[in-house]
């Protein structure tokens, strides 16, 4: 059992976390201290164990005292997207249930609207506080630095990133647990599989908004490591702070393995990476060719991992299982996997189908008995609604979201192959693809490319990518035709929203069902 509570007492002065641009630090000393002053203001506002506080900040310092104070107050937090609408916003407040709200200067366009009304809920500003908000700052250091005396541990409480349709919140049952208790889950795939421990220095590209980057952050100073933060990811300066800091551990996105694949050959060779003992991805599925390079570059390092924040199954790969079995995302280490065909039946091995877990921990939708009860089958086994399949040896490989699936002409198309096909040639920045309606074959396929910087959008570059596609796989799976964006929309951490390219093909009815 540890926390850094305990490592605030054993090294007092060894840095937590330090932000990448800035240089700003914090010691173990400082965050225990910090994070008393936050539970103990929490306390004195009324707030106890089970209840809500939500926050909405850029990544900062404070962003992890204040998670670290509500875990230790028992506390549900719930970080909110800065990229968010004020609708929707308010939507996740309230939704939540939080009766304290903290933001920072940036954020807080988004929350003034909101202040004085939603009854019951204090509103709170870091650094120095505009107008009708309270001084988180000023009242936290005002409280005493010693812990409060009903400490027990509390959980982030996050919303699904709302790709398909309306955010969800994630709730875990409060067990009542000591502050000191870590997700076994977390432990197994950091410690065990990726080699954490004291003398990691851990790399955060992401938004901390999210629920890996949170977590793994939470992580790095459970085990006692030093955890770095970059402020936003950029390719270069991600291998720059590899190099400097003598990164030992991160936590990435398919995305970044791209834009770091596609930097000049020269600017790639000019940082030493390593230094780099695990490389964790998940979030998106990566395609084979990406995986295959980073491979090459970064030796064996990669873990992938498949699981949702709603942790009701998870599968790990190695790098050296997945050169084995390319594609595969791994085999399960919580739950056991079914495959279920449309009517619910077990599929045999390399049958496509709908990926659930059995023997798994549960999970609930806050405020939404419709879809958790949804997610659940008779046999009470969980589906996130990814669709794939088990090889031989237990080894998952997932085809698609079952909601982005394409029916053209009673056939059932997985778009993910499509882009990985696209997005391997040199003209492809970033590519989407779904299906759009067709009045003799219900859908087709459609594909939405970004071009890489100083390609020319066309007809011609069309043509050659569509020839491109049809080398590679059948016609059907083909792009019927293709346009053009400067950018498709994705979430920070590289989820691409697709309903927001969809629906412009759709008619406003049958988008809202797709």
């Amino acid at each position: 059992m540890t926390h850094p509570s305990i490592h605030a007492r054993n090294t007092p002065d060894k840095i937590a976390y330090q932000m990448a641009s800035t240089g700003k630090a914090i010691t173990y000393r400082q965050l225990d201290e910090r994070s008393n002053q936050g539970a103990n203001l929490f306390r004195s506002l009324g707030l106890k164990a089970g209840d809500h506080i939500a926050l909405l900040m850029e990544n900062r310092l404070e962003f992890m005292e204040i998670c670290w104070a509500a875990q230790r107050s028992g506390l549900y937090y719930t970080a909110i997207s800065r990229y968010l609408k004020q609708d929707e916003i308010a939507y996740i407040v309230q939704d939540c249930g939080a009766k304290v709200v903290i933001t920072s200067p940036q954020g807080s366009a988004a929350i003034a609207p909101l202040v004085g009304k939603l009854p019951g809920v204090e509103f709170f500003m870091v650094d120095e506080p505009a107008a009708s908000f309270r001084s988180w700052d000023k009242e936290a250091g005002a409280q005493k630095t010693t812990p409060i005396a009903d400490e027990v541990a509390g959980y982030d409480m996050l919303y699904s990133s709302g790709t398909t349709g309306r955010p969800k919140g994630i709730k875990r049952e409060f067990e009542g647990n000591a502050i000191d208790v870590p997700s076994p889950f977390l432990r197994l795939l950091c410690e065990k599989m990726c080699g954490m421990n004291a003398g990691s220095i851990y790399l955060s590209p992401a938004p901390l908004y999210h629920a890996a980057p949170l977590r793994f952050n939470m992580m790095a100073t459970t085990l006692g490591g030093t955890s770095v933060i970059m402020e936003h990811f950029d390719a270069e300066q991600f291998l720059a702070l590899v190099e400097k800091y003598k990164v030992t551990q991160s936590q990435l996105v398919p995305t970044m393995f791209v834009r770091m694949l596609k930097l000049p050959d020269e600017v790639r060779a000019r940082y030493d990476v390593s230094t780099l003992k695990g490389a964790i991805h998940a979030a998106a599925p990566c395609p084979v060719d990406v995986k295959a390079k980073m491979i090459e570059w970064w030796g064996p390092i990669l873990i992938e991992y498949y699981a949702g924040s709603e942790g009701n199954g998870v599968t790990v790969s190695t790098s050296q299982q997945w050169l084995t079995h390319r594609g595969t995302v791994g085999k399960a280490v919580v739950g056991t996997i079914k495959i279920l065909d449309e009517t619910g039946d077990e599929q045999p091995v390399g049958e496509i189908g709908t990926v659930y877990f059995a023997d798994a921990p549960s999970f609930s939708y806050h405020n939404d008995p419709d879809k958790t009860k949804n997610a659940y089958n008779d046999k009470g086994w969980s589906t996130l609604g990814d669709v794939g399949y088990l090889d031989d040896e237990g080894f998952l490989y997932l085809t698609d979201r079952k909601s982005y699936m394409i029916i053209s002409g009673g056939v059932n198309i997985y778009p993910q192959e499509t882009e990985d096909v696209l997005l391997t040639h040199p003209d492809v920045a970033d590519v989407a693809v779904f299906g759009v309606p067709n009045e003799e074959m219900g859908e087709e396929v459609k594909a939405v490319v970004q071009p890489r910087e100083g390609v020319t959008p066309g007809k011609d570059l069309e043509a050659k990518l569509i020839g491109f596609c049809r080398e590679h796989l059948s016609p059907i799976k083909c792009p019927r035709s293709i346009d053009f964006e400067t950018e498709l929309p994705r979430t920070p951490t590289g989820k691409l929203v697709k309903r927001h390219l969809k629906d412009r093909y759709w008619p406003k009815k049958e988008a809202a069902a797709a």
